[in-house]
């Protein structure tokens, strides 16, 4: 970071990354005390977002995916089914596993949560940003696209 006090754009990007960090964590827990699916841990929650981003899959698959070994996968699966919110059936290739998929309840409560959160950001920007700062804000979101692109 030393090398950043002599170039003034660099120290500028340095500070506008630290400032992004901050807000973009803040909207984050914003957006989360909107809606949640209830006391899920993190690493439920992921899982839940990862089977209903990329549908049906097993432990194995959700362990690796998630780089967790599978008994600390089954842990947490086991945990979403006393919950209600994940269901296994057969694996119609291999019927010594299990795939899992979310239960259509939490398929409920993932698309409700999602527009609780949507919702209260709808409101955010029309009553706190006017038409011009809307636009503003729309270049922005583009801008941060290109941020997280690979």
């Amino acid at each position: 970071m030393d090398d950043h006090r002599n170039d003034p754009d660099a120290a500028s990007a340095l500070a506008l990354a630290g400032e992004l960090r901050v807000v973009s964590g803040k909207l984050i827990r914003r957006l989360r005390e909107q809606a949640s699916l209830g006391d899920l841990t993190w690493t439920q929650l992921r899982v839940v977002s990862r089977l209903e981003r990329e549908g049906p899959a097993t432990v194995s698959a959700l362990a690796r995916a998630e780089g967790m070994r599978p008994q600390s996968m089954g842990e947490t699966i086991a945990a979403l089914k006393a919950a209600g919110l994940v269901n296994g059936s057969p694996d119609p290739t291999d019927g010594r596993q299990t795939v899992l998929s979310l239960t259509a309840a939490c398929i409920d409560a993932v698309k409700a949560g999602r527009a609780a959160r949507e919702d209260w950001l709808f409101h955010a920007i029309r009553s706190k940003l006017a038409a011009a700062e809307q636009k503003d804000l729309s270049a922005a979101v583009e801008l941060l696209k290109r941020l997280v692109e690979p």
